[in-house]
């Protein structure tokens, strides 16, 4: 393979590019052109995961190791969590130490919480004293609270400063810490009392202590908040990071935006997998037997609630054979239905996730959703049943007039009904004290497909015969 001599984005762009179609060829590349792939995995980080997440995990663990530490860490950093944690399991513990090292300790404790207890173990046992204590302490928390998602890497004075000392402190801190969005002002027990931002401290007199030019009492959460509310408080207040406190008010932690955002992608992620009744945790990369183990049993809970559609279909089977054409449009009718349930369960879900449905708000909501399935279903109706009467005109059966009525009634009442199901499912999980998402697709499916189905063909019965 020849590539002409690029700037490092321009060469990443291309070898990821390459990497996707032929990644035995950017391996070898990577192997016989050193100083390039120095250069490239010194430049960008981000872009150097992506190529190497290609590469998989043998080719990326070769060509980490080749790399100063700092670098090969922070290319770590940036790699799929399970990836990244396979590759610590297969490197010599020492080696695996030194790139831990290099991390943010939250990034540190995520990925020792992905690889097998024992290896965790013996790569803790490497970290330095210090090092290995803070992460300890990360990874004592649920990795679903704001302990388990902050940072303990944070900038914090004390509140005796003058304005001028904390300046002069944050130029020392500028070399340790990579985020300084906030720098906290803690009282002598370390519990949080203030926050300061840049513009204050510069356009204060040096003489200023801090306690007169902090923000006093900031937001902060506990250390055992459930991460959706740390995502909800920093979009609500528009923080660039969340304080994390103790009991006690201590100073834990920070939680950044970017962590944030990271919790919101996640947590969409499950509510959508979740709802269709795939593992929470699932990723394409996720290992077979264990899609199998957390999909299986809502499939085989899908097939024994469709049975109940399967009987109530049985019981019309005179019907069927004496219009034919009642199985044609039976899909139609199970078919809208759906898709007008489906856009109202992901209407609330999307609503109960950003926590704007309160439980005052419940009746409101369902009899919202009721009114656009049954005002929608008005204009389908009519579409269904149009279709209907052509449909058995064209095959010149008998009573196309009935056919096309039971069309209309069928679709307008399946859509108002799929409206108050999509809404009511997943309100109705959530009292119940269970994820609003937990297939709450299944649920709905189900309604819609008998109503679709057995509740056309009752409708055709009532009319036809």
């Amino acid at each position: 393979m020849r590539i002409r001599l690029l700037k490092p984005r321009e060469l990443a762009a291309r070898l990821l590019d390459l990497a996707r179609r032929r990644p035995d060829e950017v391996e070898e590349y990577l192997d016989t052109h050193g100083e390039e792939w120095e250069a490239l995995a010194g430049a960008n980080p981000h872009d150097v995961a992506d190529i190497l997440e290609e590469l998989g995990e043998e080719a990326a663990t070769e060509l980490l190791i080749d790399l100063p530490p700092a670098e090969a860490a922070e290319i770590l950093e940036e790699m799929r969590t399970e990836l990244a944690a396979d590759i610590l399991e297969v490197l010599p513990p020492e080696d695996a130490a030194d790139l831990l090292e290099g991390m943010d300790t939250s990034e540190a404790a995520d990925l020792l919480a992905e690889v097998e207890p024992e290896v965790r173990s013996r790569l803790i046992a490497e970290l330095e004293e210090e090092f290995a204590g803070e992460v300890l302490e990360l990874l004592a928390y649920s990795a679903d609270s704001a302990g388990g998602i902050m940072t303990t890497e944070i900038a914090a004075l004390p509140v005796g400063m003058s304005a001028g000392e904390a300046i002069e402190a944050i130029r020392r801190l500028h070399d340790e810490l990579e985020d300084l969005s906030y720098v906290y002002v803690v009282d002598g027990q370390q519990r949080l009392v203030g926050v300061l931002s840049f513009r204050d401290l510069v356009f204060n007199r040096p003489g200023v202590g801090l306690d007169e030019v902090m923000v006093a009492d900031p937001i902060a959460v506990a250390a055992a908040a459930d991460r959706g509310e740390v995502a909800e408080l920093i979009q609500r207040y528009h923080l660039f990071g969340l304080p994390v406190i103790d009991s006690s008010r201590r100073l834990l932690g920070m939680v950044t935006t970017e962590a944030a955002l990271e919790v919101v992608q996640e947590e969409a992620s499950e509510d959508f997998a979740v709802a269709v009744g795939a593992g929470a945790e699932e990723t394409v990369h996720t290992p077979v037997p264990r899609s199998i183990r957390s999909r299986l049993p809502w499939i085989s809970f899908d097939v024994v609630i469709s049975s109940v559609v399967v009987v109530a279909i049985s019981r019309f089977s005179g019907i069927l054979e004496q219009f034919t054409v009642l199985a044609a449009l039976m899909p139609l009718v199970a078919r809208v239905g759906g898709d007008a349930g489906a856009q109202s369960l992901a209407v609330v879900i999307r609503g109960l996730a950003s926590d704007d449905i309160s439980s005052s708000a419940v009746a409101r909501v369902i009899r919202r959703e009721t009114l656009i399935g049954a005002l929608n279903g008005l204009a389908i109706a009519v579409l269904a049943g149009v279709l209907g009467y052509v449909l058995q005109t064209i095959r010149g059966g008998p009573d196309p007039l009935q056919i096309g009525l039971a069309m209309t009634i069928a679709a307008w009442a399946n859509l108002m009904i799929a409206g108050l199901a999509g809404a009511g499912i997943p309100l109705a999980l959530r009292a119940l004290g269970f994820d609003p998402a937990l297939g709450s697709n299944l649920f709905l499916t189900t309604v819609t497909d008998l109503l679709g189905f057995a509740g056309f063909l009752a409708v055709a019965s009532a009319l036809l015969t």
